[in-house]
């Protein structure tokens, strides 16, 4: 598997003897709202992360709180939002059935900066270069673009072009982006809130096979970058549709169970991996 990170992380300036602590949010649609809950925990516990990285959803979530968002401001941003028709377009399927351009000016509404160097944590955004057939990973360049490029499910949504190369979504190739912090921080948490639905329905639409061949390819994939965390969040988010907004704060509250249980388990015992 090839990786490539673009834009050193020249603001982390690792100090060996000092521990620092980095989380990976995962891919998941509207299941990464329990990412929102996830942060929540970490403040209830005084944990602010030193180094964040995302992949699709995820990559929404670290960096709206990396720019200084709260969770509740996070939430806020989203709660007067009820339908994915709010965030995407319908589009002639030439790539993709629908675009994001609605959800890219509601991002950079939201957002106080325009660059990733420019954000108080240090944030890796990862997407997947669809030409090369490599997982790639910014730390710095415009934030909007790279987080839909990361966003960008193929056939559901249009790749998204930078500087001559298309990208789409990063959880094709990894959907927990371990991999692009682990070497930047001691101790790596894992924000896994897309497990797979063992009680899925065949449907035999187009958009469900295809959405379900994405979640059986996702869930595949982590299996490595799992094996790179410290520990592990699983939100039992199966419940919650990819596009379904409806259920924002049960996510939330979701997340936040579930973090508030690992950080109780990891301050007992320090010295265990939790994967």
């Amino acid at each position: 598997m090839a990786f490539k990170i673009e834009g050193l992380l020249e603001r982390i300036g690792l100090n060996s003897r000092t521990p620092r602590l980095g989380i990976a949010f995962s891919g998941g649609g509207a299941k990464g709202f329990t990412h929102i809950g996830a942060m929540m925990a970490f403040e209830t516990f005084g944990m602010k992360p030193d180094i964040v990285s995302g992949v699709s959803a995820g990559s929404i979530a670290c960096t709206l709180y990396a720019a200084g968002l709260s969770p509740n401001d996070m939430m806020a941003c989203f709660e007067e939002y009820d339908s994915f028709g709010a965030f995407a377009e319908v589009t002639l399927p030439k790539s993709g059935f629908f675009k994001m351009d609605r959800f890219a000016k509601l991002l950079d509404s939201w957002l106080p900066v325009k660059n990733l160097e420019e954000l108080t944590i240090p944030t890796v955004v990862c997407a997947t270069d669809i030409d090369a057939g490599k997982s790639v990973g910014w730390s710095k360049g415009e934030i909007v673009p790279r987080v839909i490029a990361s966003c960008s499910i193929p056939i559901i949504f249009h790749p998204v072009r930078i500087n001559g190369v298309n990208y789409v979504d990063g959880g094709v190739l990894r959907n927990l982006p371990a991999w692009a912090i682990r070497k930047h921080c001691r101790i790596l948490y894992g924000l896994n809130c897309a497990p797979l639905d063992r009680d899925y329905h065949y449907k035999g639409s187009l958009l469900d096979i295809t959405m379900r061949t994405y979640s059986l390819m996702s869930k595949s994939n982590t299996l490595q970058d799992l094996e790179l965390c410290d520990y592990v969040v699983r939100s039992p988010g199966t419940r919650f549709g990819t596009f379904d907004l409806s259920a924002l704060r049960e996510a939330v509250r979701v997340g936040y169970d579930a973090t508030c249980r690992v950080i109780e388990e990891a301050l007992e015992k320090p010295n265990r991996k939790k994967n």
